[in-house]
């Protein structure tokens, strides 16, 4: 081999092996993205707008590369605890908790000792410190715009409300419409009931208060499932005077309102600006970034006045 030949040869040997150095340590320097697993566990799946919340979270992370792991405690506090301590054995990197009881998530202290960070999602937890961030609509504002609306529309009123007391959104939601007419008498909250903002358990309990209050004006629910719950029973017993007045923003009740005298409105909140933003911040988390201990997602109320700027068939 000649003087030319062993030096050409000698520089690819050197480019190769720069090459394979270069790889080494990128390797060790720069290791390959971790496959990160998360929990997730809901009050309750049936219902659409934790679907949504759920679909588009799963999406945003399965974009990633990483996964979702889903459980529904079907509206039970001690399911759910147990879903939580199972993510916990599992080890995952991150838990979003959508509470059930907002004072009884007892399993929350096991897993921030656990060391995995945690987002609640559309209620916050009473004890705060054992959450990284809540991500929720401005629930009291939805019932405030919930009142205001029916105040225009109405001289006075007799209203009974639709409520899920263990849960601190739904419980803003009616504590807003509650301030907003207290100091006008002649709007009157004349019933109450529990129905945990389920359809099929709001209407056996509507269709008793209708029974015991004939003057019954206004139903104010704390979501749309219990609102439909609410009309169902107000149309079976063939009553057309009374509005209804429900929170989420629904295809279904965005389609009635256009379609029933009786839906008056739904304070529509964002589902699919939850799960983006759920996902993104506790990407931020994990990489140590600072996060919001509470973000709040404006609501905004559909009446037949405005339902022309709504996508009936989607959700906001």
């Amino acid at each position: 081999m000649d003087e030319r030949s062993k030096r050409t040869l000698n520089i690819i040997i050197g480019l190769v092996i720069a090459v394979l150095l270069g790889t080494i340590y990128s390797s060790y320097l720069m290791p390959q993205k971790t496959h990160l697993v998360f929990g997730a566990t809901y009050m309750t799946m049936n219902n659409p707008f934790y679907e949504v919340i759920n679909n588009e979270l799963k999406k945003e992370i399965e974009k990633e590369g990483d996964e979702l792991i889903v459980r529904n405690p079907e509206l039970d506090i001690d399911k759910q605890n147990e879903q939580i301590e199972e993510f916990i054995s599992k080890k995952v990197d991150g838990i979003f908790v959508n509470p059930i009881d907002s004072s009884k998530l007892t399993s929350l202290e096991s897993a921030r000792e656990a060391g995995i960070p945690i987002i609640a999602i559309d209620a916050s937890v009473e004890n705060k410190d054992l959450i990284n961030c809540v991500i929720e609509s401005d629930n009291y504002d939805a019932g405030v715009l919930c009142a205001q609306n029916m105040m225009k529309r109405m001289q006075s009123a007799n209203i009974v409300l639709l409520k899920h007391s263990t849960v601190e959104s739904a419980s803003s939601r009616i504590q807003g419409f509650v301030d907003t007419i207290k100091n006008f008498s002649q709007y009157k909250i004349i019933d109450s009931a529990e129905c945990e903002g389920q359809l099929e358990r709001t209407m056996p309990l509507m269709e008793s208060m209708l029974k015991k209050n004939s003057n019954i004006d206004v139903v104010m629910a704390l979501n749309d499932p219990s609102a439909l719950g609410a009309l169902a029973a107000i149309e079976s017993m063939k009553r057309t005077n009374i509005l209804v007045y429900g929170v989420d923003g629904t295809p279904d009740l965005k389609s009635l309102i256009k379609q029933s005298p009786l839906i008056a409105g739904t304070a529509a909140q964002f589902p699919l600006k939850f799960g983006k933003l759920a996902a993104k911040n506790m990407y931020y988390i994990i990489q140590g970034k600072e996060v919001s201990r509470t973000i709040e997602v404006p609501v905004s109320l559909i009446t037949k006045d405005n339902i022309d700027s709504y996508n009936l068939k989607g959700w906001q």
